[in-house]
């Protein structure tokens, strides 16, 4: 089988993996991670960070689109992952030249956060929706998504040390993201000088990249998996993003930090009416209306205030929401997609 896949985010490439843990036979053609195959574009060519650098490569985003398009007449099925500001308007352009080729969509957009009318468009012009989160099928009126799992569950084996003298730091995955965090991550790092401390690094990144983006990281020890790391520390600072949820999953206390561009956060708080920044809490929220940890953002991220998260999150408390959020997410997603796909 030659499967279509749009797979622009690194995390979409881990869940990808998984999935073709459980399937025979299948050839990738499109966009997706160079260690799956031989892509059209490696995902590195299409990361993007912002309402200013997605405007700035707009015209080349629709070059590439077209591509995809004709490169699917060669596919037997396609698979979206996440990516709807490229995935929805792709799905469009494939139903519309090939209306009988199953298109599958598997981790949806986050409709439920903003722009709640993609749901009669994505059940428009996709013939499956695979949902990772429980209540988010509830969001499309005919029906069409079904909750599959999530595939955290799936990937993650390491459990929580809560015994651990180790506290992790996660500054994000950008390059805008690490140059505002890190420095006062330092900081934070110089005031618990009886702790080890870990500084968790996208296994992706190269020692020069490493170099250019973190400067002098002597007072870290190193790490480049993120589920043991995590499992092994007591505590963590992280940056918005999926490692919040692994967090969560894994069972480690953490606190959420994020600094935005002034003109993202306007539009995301403002305009999409965003209140809630962490994937755990969004979850819980939906689930039993309440929360996981705590959310330090824009000018709140200072180093008192992230030694206050530390000194004062309730443990007990977090294990026991954490469990709530396991249980409620119920098993992993993988395999359920690989049926699908195989179909």
């Amino acid at each position: 089988m030659k499967l279509l896949v749009s797979a622009l985010e690194p995390s979409s490439n881990l869940h990808l993996k998984e999935v073709l843990k459980y399937t025979e036979d299948v050839e990738l053609l499109g966009i997706f991670d160079k260690s799956l195959g031989e892509p059209l574009y490696d995902i590195s060519e299409m990361a993007i960070m912002g309402v200013v650098d997605a405007i700035k490569k707009l015209r080349w985003f629709f070059k590439v689109a077209d591509e995809m398009v004709e490169l699917a007449a060669q596919a037997d099925k396609v698979l979206l992952m996440d990516s709807s500001g490229f995935n929805l308007p792709l799905a469009k352009k494939l139903k519309e030249k090939y209306p009988k080729k199953e298109i599958i969509y598997y981790i949806l957009p986050q409709i439920w956060a903003s722009r709640p009318k993609r749901a009669k468009k994505l059940e428009q012009y996709c013939d499956r929706l695979l949902g990772i989160l429980p209540f988010e099928v509830e969001y499309y009126p005919n029906g069409k998504a079904q909750y599959i799992g999530h595939p955290l569950l799936d990937e993650i084996k390491a459990t929580h040390d809560a015994d651990s003298n180790t506290i992790a730091f996660m500054p994000g995955s950008r390059k805008s993201e690490i140059s505002r965090l890190l420095p006062i991550f330092k900081e934070v790092r110089k005031k618990l000088t009886d702790k080890k401390a870990l500084l968790i690094i996208p296994s992706s990144f190269s020692d020069e990249k490493i170099r250019g983006l973190y400067g002098d990281i002597s007072m870290f020890d190193i790490s480049r998996d993120t589920h043991t790391a995590l499992a092994r520390s007591e505590f963590a600072f992280i940056c918005s993003g999926t490692a919040t949820l692994e967090a969560a999953l894994i069972g480690t206390p953490f606190t959420l930090s994020y600094i935005a561009k002034k003109v993202d956060f306007f539009i995301g708080t403002k305009l999409l009416g965003i209140k809630q920044v962490g994937l755990a809490n969004i979850i819980l929220t939906h689930y039993n209306n309440t929360t996981l940890h705590h959310e330090i953002l824009q000018e709140e991220v200072t180093v008192d205030n992230l030694l206050e998260e530390y000194y004062n999150t309730d443990r007990k408390i977090f294990a026991d929401k954490a469990e709530e959020l396991r249980e409620y997410l119920e098993h992993g997603s993988s395999e359920n997609v690989a049926k699908i796909i195989m179909e």
